[in-house]
């Protein structure tokens, strides 16, 4: 989020970062990389023909009606449409010594069934006889995803990675896989501990149906979540996130959650953004619970990321979403306006938005509109792999394009914003789009929508395919940067904000061909405790540092830090860190670690001299 810096953005004031800090002459450094530790997948492109892949017949190819995600070879399962069965697999081993390892790869399924709810053909990825995910005909769309396991926990073994497409008797679907890869890494370069790893309620998947009154700004419906324990310790109960109760005057509550199945509520806490449903009876390690409820949602007055603005109605954080628990416990900390308190791990949304069809409805995820009852239209919205969901409601203006990686684009206005400016960016926002994915890792969602509204407060604010913004070119970069940072490599942004903002900043700059230059010319830290590295709750207590911190001197950090590695290996850390934490949790260690690793250097004096601690 780019929250009180539009002066910075548009040059009225500048904020300078710290100057000239000086960095440690390189040292012997004995946390080598385990060389073993390496991308294990030979041919992942399908260039050098069919070794060492095995594969039925014709799979591997570059004839026409499919193409290649990059170069002019791929395997195209199915697409006969009659009964039919293709495969190609490869073996792999994958070293003990490894501690990460995950499989990645590009898929896009094109079909000519007309269900949205049978899966009739399905694509089947496999490790030895482990079934990792599964995807169908209802996954068709334009252009190549990418695809992120985790299979760490086949280290020390030798396995078969495997991709079956089955086909039935009907249309004709076709899978077409390239640039597999499987990463790994660790062995020396093996991150400090953070205490027990194992994050869950995992793989949680949410299912919404809710009704708008006639203006938006009121929603009422039904929610749940399934969820599993992927701790080996019993689950006992998993906790709401209702955030937005924020915005209320507890216990007089803009979200209400009534008639909770698959558990029994508390009362709620953490100034009501915070529910307690105790399950049933514990889950153990790999058990599944569900829990629903009944919701209804009143936006407030404002023009905020919960709020509306006249006739324009904005639902940030308004789902109640699960809390996270791992090895420090719970994470419920409270609301904060400053920045984010956000923390939540990757999930799936099915969210059905029945509303006037006077309103638009942008959202998270790709959206499909059908008919309704008199004057309603029903908006579907999906998304897999995202931290949370959040849409709007108006008779905004919208003008829709799409970036050279295939991303849709959609780019919405309130009233007042006129066409020239919704077109300017829409094309700020396809080239940021462009140069983040070309940098960390092509977008994987397809979609994604900018709400504009020059009245908001708080300069922009960042959701799964979803920004709110103003008109303002370096504020929707940055916005849209978060897409990778907070998105698809999360965080907890209340005790680690500087890992989305600072990150989020430094590839804002990249995107604008800024180098940094001058960053540190005039530091100046308010105090010995002030550190870029420090939580919500400290930069709570300091308001008026937060963005000068956070958002500058983090961002120069990282500027310093190319200047270390070079440009060439800064890039290769950040664009590995994010595929190594796809979809997952990055830390402060984890990242410190994986910087050391590219260079002889010893960066002990470099993290204390720019006060990044962890």
């Amino acid at each position: 989020m780019r929250r009180r810096l539009l002066t910075w953005a548009t040059g009225a004031c500048v904020i300078v970062a710290a100057g000239g800090l000086a960095v440690a002459a390189p040292a012997p450094d004995a946390r080598a990389a385990d060389p073993a530790c390496a991308q294990l997948v030979g041919n992942g492109g399908f260039e050098n023909g069919t070794s060492p892949w095995s594969a039925s017949s014709g799979v591997i190819t570059d004839a026409g009606g499919q193409s290649a995600h990059a170069g002019s070879h791929f395997a195209w399962l199915d697409g006969y449409g009659s009964t039919h069965t293709d495969t190609v697999s490869q073996s792999v081993t994958i070293p003990a010594g490894c501690t990460t390892a995950s499989l990645s790869f590009y898929l896009h399924v094109d079909t000519d069934e007309t269900t949205s709810s049978t899966a009739y053909d399905k694509l089947t990825a496999k490790v030895g006889t482990t079934t990792l995910a599964t995807y169908s005909n209802l996954d068709a769309a334009a252009g190549y995803v990418r695809k992120t396991v985790d299979v760490s926990s086949f280290a020390g073994q030798t396995v078969t990675v495997s991709f079956t497409g089955s086909e039935d008797s009907g249309a004709q679907t076709s899978f077409v896989l390239d640039d597999v890869a499987l990463d790994t890494s660790g062995g020396g370069t093996t991150p400090p501990p953070t205490g027990d790893s194992v994050r869950t309620p995992a793989k949680p998947s949410y299912t919404a149906s809710l009704s708008s009154d006639s203006t938006g700004a009121h929603w009422s419906g039904h929610e749940s979540v399934t969820f599993t324990n992927a701790s080996a310790d019993p689950l006992n109960e998993v906790y709401l996130r209702l955030w937005d109760n924020a915005h209320g005057s507890c216990p007089t509550t803009p979200i209400a959650v009534t008639h909770v199945t698959g558990g029994t509520p508390a009362a709620l806490s953490v100034n009501c953004t915070a529910l307690k449903v105790t399950l049933p009876a514990p889950l153990a390690q790999g058990q599944s619970g569900t829990v629903g409820f009944d919701l209804a949602i009143d936006v407030p007055s404002g023009a905020d990321r919960f709020g509306h603005d006249g006739q324009f109605d904005f639902l940030g954080n308004a789902l109640p979403v699960l809390a996270v628990h791992d090895g420090d416990g719970w994470h419920l900390d409270a609301y904060t306006n400053n920045g984010e308190s956000f923390y939540s791990l990757a999930a799936d949304f099915d969210v059905t938005l029945d509303h006037p069809t006077a309103l638009s409805v942008p959202a998270t995820g790709t959206s499909v509109d059908t008919p309704g009852s008199a004057g309603r239209t029903v908006t579907r919205a999906t998304a897999r792999s995202v931290r949370d969901f959040a849409w709007a409601a108006g008779p905004f203006s919208k003008v829709s394009g799409t970036a050279q990686d295939g991303t849709k684009v959609n780019v919405y206005g309130v009233d007042g914003i006129g066409s020239s400016d919704l077109q300017s960016m829409l094309s700020v926002a396809e080239s940021a789009i462009d140069a983040h994915g070309q940098r960390f890792g092509a977008y994987p969602y397809g979609e994604v929508d900018a709400v504009l509204d020059n009245g908001f407060w708080f300069g922009g604010m960042e959701y799964p395919g979803f920004v709110l913004d103003l008109v303002d070119r370096t504020a929707l970069t940055h916005e849209l940067a978060h897409q990778w940072f907070y998105g698809i490599v999360g965080d907890d942004e209340y005790n680690h904000p500087w890992l989305d903002e600072s990150f989020t900043d430094y590839a804002t700059d990249l995107a604008l061909g800024k180098d940094g230059s001058g960053c540190w010319n005039n530091v100046s830290w308010a105090s010995g405790d002030e550190a870029i590295t420090n939580s919500m709750a400290y930069w709570d207590a300091h308001s008026a540092r937060y963005s000068t911190v956070v958002y500058g001197y983090g961002k120069c950090a990282l500027h310093d830090l190319r200047r270390v590695l070079g440009d060439s290996a800064m890039q290769k850390l950040l664009h590995d860190y994010a595929q190594a934490h796809w979809y997952g949790v990055s830390t402060t260690a984890e990242f410190k670690a994986a910087a050391q690793a590219l260079t002889s250097t010893d960066l002990t004096s470099f993290w204390d001299r720019h006060r990044i601690d962890g």
